[in-house]
C-alpha cells in the first residue's frame, strides 16, 4: 500500500511542470488509486496547501480575444494551431482534474466516488494531452510553439471557493462547449485530408469527453440534493434531468460566474448523454433581461 494519500499525490501532480511529466505521473497515481494501492483520499487530520496555480513549463501566452484566428484546417498551418490549441486545453485540464480534488475533495467531505470519477476523467486528459502532443510532432510541430490563453485557468481561479460553481463552469459550460465545437473540428479535419487528426478526436477525445461533461452534471446535481438531505448518497436516487429547483440552481450559478450568454448551436444529442437537456442550457444563450 502507497502511505501517501491521494491529494498528496494531486499536489505533487499540480506542483509538475511539464506537461509531458504530468500526463504520466498522473496516469501512475490514477492507476494506483484504481488498483487500490493508494488506500485513503485525504488524512483527515492534515491540510496540505493547494497551489493557486499549478506548475507549468512557459507557453506564450496572449489574451484569448487577442489569439490568432485558428482557421478551418485546410492548411498545414491552420491544423497545427488547431492541434496546439487541443494539447494545450487538454494539457490545463489534467490540472483541472487534480485540482478538483485535491481544492474541494476534503474540504466538501465529498464521497469516495467523486475522487474516483476525477482521478478517471484526470487519467483520460493525460492521455489526451499524450496523443495530441505526439500528433502536433508528426505533422511537424510541438507542444509550445505557437502562443495559447489560460481562459480555462481564469475560470478555476474565479471558481476557487466553491465546488457547485467549479462543476457548473468547467465542467457544464466549458466541457460541453468542447463537445459542441468537436464534430465540425472533426469534419475539417476529414475535409482537409488528415484522417489520422480526425480519427484520434472521433474515437478517443470526443466520446471520452462526453464522459468528463457527465462527471459535472452528477455531482453537480449530487451537491444539490445533498443540500437538502444530508444523508444523500449519489446511489440513493440519481436525480432526473427535469429537476427544476437543480436547473434553476444552475442557471443561478452560471449567471453568476460565467460572463455572456451560452453560445448555440448546442449538441444536443452529447449533452443529453452526459445528463443534461435543453432546459439546462438554452435558457442561458438568451441574454438576462434587466427589466
Amino acid at each position: 500500500m502507497d502511505c501517501e494519500t491521494l491529494i498528496e499525490s494531486a499536489i505533487r501532480i499540480l506542483n509538475t511542470s511539464d506537461p509531458h511529466e504530468k500526463a504520466r505521473l498522473g496516469d501512475s497515481i490514477a492507476v494506483k488509486w484504481l488498483q487500490g494501492a493508494i488506500a485513503e483520499p485525504y488524512d483527515p487530520t492534515v491540510d496540505f496547501p493547494v497551489p493557486d496555480r499549478p506548475a507549468r513549463l512557459p507557453v506564450k501566452l496572449v489574451s484569448p480575444s487577442l489569439m490568432p484566428k485558428l482557421g478551418r484546417a485546410g492548411s498545414l498551418q491552420s491544423r497545427q494551431a488547431i492541434v496546439h490549441s487541443l494539447a494545450h486545453t487538454e494539457s490545463w485540464a489534467i490540472d483541472l482534474s487534480w485540482d478538483i480534488i485535491a481544492r474541494f475533495g476534503k474540504q466538501e467531505k465529498m464521497p469516495r466516488d467523486f475522487f474516483t470519477d476525477f482521478v478517471r476523467v484526470a487519467q483520460d486528459e493525460g492521455r489526451h494531452f499524450t496523443l495530441l502532443a505526439a500528433r502536433l510532432e508528426e505533422i511537424g510541430s510541438s507542444y509550445g510553439a505557437l502562443p495559447a490563453h489560460d481562459g480555462l485557468w481564469d475560470s478555476a481561479t474565479a471558481t476557487s471557493h466553491d465546488l457547485l460553481a467549479r462543476l457548473a463552469i468547467e465542467h457544464c459550460v466549458h466541457e460541453a462547449r468542447g463537445l459542441d465545437v468537436l464534430p465540425t473540428t472533426i469534419s475539417r479535419f476529414r475535409n482537409g485530408g488528415d484522417n489520422e487528426t480526425a480519427d484520434l478526436l472521433e474515437k478517443v477525445v470526443y466520446p471520452e469527453e462526453i464522459t468528463h461533461c457527465a462527471a459535472g452534471v452528477k455531482w453537480f446535481k449530487y451537491l444539490c440534493e445533498r443540500s437538502k438531505d444530508p444523508e444523500f448518497t449519489i446511489s440513493s436516487k440519481e436525480s432526473d434531468d427535469s429537476n427544476e429547483e437543480i436547473i434553476n440552481k444552475f442557471h443561478s450559478v452560471v449567471r453568476e460566474h460565467f460572463r455572456g450568454p451560452l453560445k448555440p448551436p448546442f449538441n444536443a444529442e452529447a449533452r443529453k448523454a452526459a445528463g443534461f437537456g435543453p432546459q439546462w442550457y438554452e435558457p442561458l444563450a438568451v441574454k438576462e433581461s434587466n427589466a
